[in-house]
């Protein structure tokens, strides 16, 4: 009984989405992609994306370097929520 109280109280509480925290996980993504491009050895014999002179980054390099810029940004935004510095 007192476990239902609790969730519903943690899941009454909307995300609060801003232009700073859409601006953290497009600089978490960027990151992880520019990473990824010259960390990734094996790569898969896709046609590569042709977006920001991306060779040889084909669709399934993209999805693993975005998710990890995901796990990144939402870390990044957990900690700087904690620390205050972002609301």
């Amino acid at each position: 009984m007192h476990n239902n109280y609790l969730l519903t109280g943690m899941m009454s509480q909307e995300p609060q989405w801003s232009i700073q925290i859409a601006v953290i996980m497009i600089i978490c993504n960027v990151i992880s992609i520019g990473i990824g491009r010259y960390a990734i050895k094996t790569r898969s014999l896709n046609a590569s994306i042709p977006i920001f002179a991306l060779e040889g980054l084909g669709l399934p390099e993209l999805l693993a370097t975005t998710s990890l810029g995901h796990i990144i940004g939402v870390g990044t935004i957990i900690g700087l929520k904690s620390l205050s510095i972002i609301s």
